[in-house]
């Protein structure tokens, strides 16, 4: 038997207390591996290859599964927690992305690597939504809550940038499957750690889980991230390859959103979304990871490619980024609660536009401060953005919801992603291939295969070889340089129209008591706890969430908020 009890409400009631922080570590150390597997692999693609020979087709999966697996399935585990607990599909997922660890680090075909980079999917989906929902469930305050989601998105941050640097070292020190089995012990630890420090808690929704619903929205954000996929690699957005997935998913998508205004228990309440500010910071999010991941795809060629820098040199000038990001993590908080979040997301595009036109400024020749400037302005204003957005999204779900309002996100940030590499792809080849046309003394066959990218132009250098490999060698050099110039200036086009979204978003932040909280969120007491609610509980193991228990003085009636709970702008 358990028993529930309302979490924000009690959290209020006790003050809170110093192991909300413990706990917010845990969920900062999981999001840090989730956030490490989606970048690591990259490095390591070469010695996979070459050990385990797959085909294109099958390298493509190697790399795509996971991210594809993950965003798909964000919602359904999401929502999933919302209904059944989410500390408990947050320690599953811990359970299932250690498991998949080791199988993908002992694979020996493409089709078992393919497999497990599948899992590592599964167990990513049931970790990311999870952690962000808890942690609006333990910090009920928005101001303390403020701080830790800035905590939250500089770990997400530092594991993306960090990835390809760690992956490098283990590559070039180990074997390919080292990459994975960085996993296995931090599991191993924040497994038992989890068990015993996170709390549960669930939404208040009752009556049957609609799992066709979940399934819908499952099918349909992999059908359109699928698409998306296909585009940024090159697809005719019209080819069957291309256009049915993206049809299928957003036909699907559609229907899942139809019936969830139908059903009386849906998966996601469909009103957050006439909520300006919610709707609002979710497209603010889609925006800032288009800019950020399309810049960083397009960056690391021009550095590997054009300055000639080797994989881990390439991660270490991308550092700043990083650094960059994990201050404007821990400014966050303040910055929020001087400026509000429609200033703070609206200058957060505005600097950010303003470092990816001073990028423009990069050429044929390495100019270190310059790159080092750029990036760190590009690192703070995106952190800044992306801050003020989540935050900003997660306040005006409701506790209840928490989990449904993670997961969509979750699934913002990597639909943004892979928009990225399509838009930012497709303007770069399209400003790229027409200075391979006409290339003095080469071939027309060499120059139309040498137009597909950068690599490709130097592996048909090397073959013409002579001076007519020379002269397609600086062609393609002095082509990728405009065409960078060129995304960067649409780039900049999009931040700029991502600062007039922000107009929607509130002035102030609002610190008063959300009734959501007090009337919406459960925290469950597990049978081991006496099964009686929280007062049956230890008072020690109370004090571990809530702190010393206050002595509560006779009722009142609660008094107005202040005027004071308005953040001075």
């Amino acid at each position: 038997m358990s028993v529930t009890t309302t979490a924000g409400a009690r959290l209020r009631a006790t003050g809170g207390g110093a192991n909300r922080w413990v706990v917010l570590v845990v969920l900062c150390v999981s999001l840090l591996l989730v956030a490490l597997d989606a970048t690591v692999l990259h490095v390591a693609v070469p010695a996979v290859t070459e050990d385990l020979r797959p085909s294109s087709t099958a390298l493509l999966w190697i790399v795509d599964a996971y991210p594809l697996v993950c965003a798909s399935l964000l919602i359904l585990f999401g929502t999933l927690g919302d209904r059944i607990g989410r500390r408990r599909v947050l320690l599953a997922g811990y359970g299932l992305f250690g498991a998949a660890s080791a199988v993908a680090a002992f694979a020996d075909t493409p089709a078992v690597l393919i497999a497990a980079r599948a899992l590592l999917g599964v167990g990513g989906a049931m970790i990311m939504p999870a952690t962000l929902s808890i942690l609006r469930a333990v910090f009920p305050d928005r101001r303390e809550r403020a701080t830790a989601i800035g905590i939250w998105t500089a770990v997400a941050a530092v594991g993306a940038a960090t990835g390809p640097v760690l992956g490098g070292f283990l590559v070039e020190h180990f074997w390919w499957g080292s990459v994975f089995l960085i996993n296995i012990p931090l599991m191993a630890l924040i497994l038992p750690l989890g068990r015993w420090l996170l709390p549960e808690s669930k939404g208040s929704g009752d009556g049957p889980w609609d799992v066709l619903g979940a399934l819908m929205a499952a099918a349909g954000v992999l059908g359109v991230v699928l698409g998306v996929k296909r585009a940024g690699a090159g697809g005719s957005v019209l080819s069957p390859e291309t256009a049915g997935p993206l049809l299928l998913g957003a036909v699907l998508l559609v229907l899942f959103v139809r019936r969830q205004k139908r059903r009386e228990h849906p998966l996601i309440d469909m009103r957050m979304f006439a909520r300006a500010a919610f709707t609002t910071s979710v497209g603010c999010i889609v925006l800032a990871m288009l800019a950020l991941v399309g810049l960083e795809l397009i960056a690391v060629q021009y550095l590997q490619l054009v300055l000639g820098l080797t994989p881990v040199e390439t991660g270490l000038r991308l550092l700043p980024l990083t650094f960059a990001a994990m201050a404007a993590g821990a400014t966050g908080s303040y910055t929020l609660r001087r400026v509000g979040p429609r200033r703070m997301v609206g200058w957060g595009f505005v600097l950010t536009a303003g470092a990816v036109l001073l990028l423009v400024l990069m050429g044929q020749h390495d100019r270190p401060l310059l790159l080092t400037a750029g990036f760190v302005l590009l690192g703070f204003g995106l952190q800044t953005t992306l801050f003020g957005a989540y935050e900003s999204m997660l306040s005006e779900a409701p506790a209840h919801s928490a989990g449904g309002a993670a997961a969509i996100g979750e699934t913002s940030y990597q639909l943004g992603a892979g928009m990225g590499i399509a838009l930012l792809g497709s303007v770069m080849n399209a400003a790229y291939a027409p200075g391979l046309s006409q290339v003095p003394g080469v071939p027309a066959p060499a120059g139309a295969a040498a137009a597909n990218s950068l690599g490709e132009a130097y592996q048909v250098a090397a073959q013409l070889g002579g001076p007519a490999g020379e002269a397609l060698r600086t062609a393609a050099r002095h082509a990728f340089v405009h065409g960078l110039h060129v995304t960067l200036v649409v780039s900049a086009a999009l931040l700029l129209l991502g600062a007039l979204m922000a107009v929607r978003l509130p002035r102030v932040m609002e610190c008063q008591p959300d009734p959501d909280a007090r009337l919406g969120a459960a925290e469950t007491w597990p049978e081991a706890d006496g099964g009686a609610g929280p007062d049956a509980v230890p008072a020690a193991r109370r004090e571990r969430f809530t702190g010393p228990e206050p002595q509560v003085p006779a009722r009142r009636e609660p008094a107005e908020p202040a005027r004071a709970g308005r953040t001075p702008h």
